[in-house]
């Protein structure tokens, strides 16, 4: 190759970089202003909450300097109500706990080395047994200040200020603190748009020849879906915790499809992609007429139908979080459509892949493989339509009952791979 084409050849590799990032600059900035601002907005709780403890902590003459009830609120705060008022309940215990042991001890021994390790010892022992996890440290902390000052008014304004501090982190969190629905939202439309992605990339990879070099690194790409199920079912359990005790989650709007339900279903279709890429490759392994992906047609038509499959499932994901009625009426007719453009084209590859029982050629089992993974990729998104769930009563997007979810068994998991 001359040196002229090797400079041209990476001047269009820059080009073409070039345009991808960007095309990608402003994705990158509103997913770092995303992430910003929840950090900022943890910022400003913390403060406020520990503020607002200082002050309420002031006027009482027993804790000068109160600087343990902002401590406490700091403590105390958390990202959703539910967690804050288990914070809160641990934390007072632990607190009183390690008091308690300390003015006890204290009758009968003074603060040596000897008596240090058994009050921190008895401390742990209760603060396990007492089962207060996180805030276990507590009970010996609290009991060593107290048994070293040896003072009841000690002991009066640590309990004293643990209970502002946790009154006031309370009070914050439950002004502060709101529902954390939209990350889940952008999490299930993240899952659906790197799904769709893979399947346009396998109908790219189909018409211009070049699966007997992808079809490898689809496989891996669908393996790693399983990747981001985990971290949008996390986001999940983190909104659905977020909205317990939550008095703004009265005002959150219902919506028809649970993201719970449409997690599961994107779960199951993201199973199918995988076992699918893993038809494909195996099918690229195969030479001559007993590979069907060498035939034009049969490449043309399984693309055609990925790229419905895809737009489906662009489409689905946005049925979760669609809240107008008319907007909701509009995304179904076009997942139904795009479906039943998907099984068209599937039927027409289905003529194209049929072959006679007697030739049965060496790959034949793929080629019912590759129908079926089509199929029931399609009904699964069709299983997941409003039509086809039953209605709850008062069920609401970011709060839905929790079902079991359906895993696959690990010796399935191993015979897809």
């Amino acid at each position: 190759m001359s040196l002229a084409r090797r400079r041209s050849q990476r001047a269009t590799q820059i080009s073409a970089a070039a345009r991808t990032i960007t095309q990608r600059a402003p994705v990158t900035l509103t997913l770092a202003r995303h992430r910003a601002q929840p950090t900022a907005a943890t910022i400003i709780r913390l403060t406020a909450c520990a503020v607002f403890a200082y002050l309420i902590a002031l006027p009482v003459p027993e804790t000068s300097p109160p600087v343990l009830a902002p401590l406490t609120a700091l403590l105390v705060l958390q990202v959703s109500i539910y967690q804050t008022l288990y914070s809160a309940v641990r934390r007072v215990a632990a607190v009183v706990t390690g008091v308690l042991i300390a003015l006890g001890l204290s009758r009968w021994i003074g603060f040596t080395w000897w008596s240090l390790g058994l009050t921190i010892t008895l401390g742990l022992a209760v603060g396990y047994a007492l089962r207060l996890r996180e805030a276990v440290l507590e009970v010996p902390i609290s009991a060593m200040l107290i048994l070293s000052v040896g003072s009841k008014a000690a002991a009066t304004s640590r309990i004293t200020e643990t209970l502002i501090g946790t009154a006031a982190g309370l009070i914050a969190g439950l002004v502060l603190t709101a529902p954390q629905v939209e990350p889940a939202e952008e999490a299930i439309a993240d899952l659906a748009r790197t799904m769709a992605d893979l399947l346009d990339q396998m109908a790219a990879g189909l018409n211009d020849g070049s699966i007997d070099d992808s079809a490898r690194a689809w496989l891996d790409q669908a393996r790693a879906l399983g990747n981001e199920i985990t971290r949008v079912d996390e986001a999940l359990q983190r909104a659905e915790e977020s909205t317990k005790l939550n008095p703004r989650s009265m005002r959150l709007p219902y919506s028809t499809v649970t993201l719970r339900q449409s997690l599961e279903t994107l779960e199951h279709a993201a199973i199918t992609v995988r076992v699918l890429a893993r038809s494909l490759t195996d099918t690229t392994r195969l030479a001559g007429d007993d590979n069907s992906l060498n035939d034009p047609d049969v490449r043309r038509g399984l693309a055609d139908t990925l790229r419905e499959l895809s737009a489906a499932v662009r489409i689905y994901s946005s049925l979760a979080t669609e809240l107008d009625a008319h907007g909701h009426e509009v995304l179904k007719a076009d997942l139904e459509r795009h479906l039943a453009a998907a099984r068209d084209e599937q039927d027409r590859l289905s003529e194209l892949l049929a072959t006679a029982p007697a030739v049965r050629p060496v790959g034949w089992p793929l080629r019912g493989e590759l129908i079926s993974h089509l199929g029931r990729l399609r009904s699964e998104l069709e299983a997941g339509t409003p039509d086809q769930r039953p209605r709850p009563r008062r069920n609401r997007s970011w709060r839905p009952p929790r079902p079991s979810r359906q895993r696959v068994p690990p010796a399935l998991r191993k015979l897809i791979r």
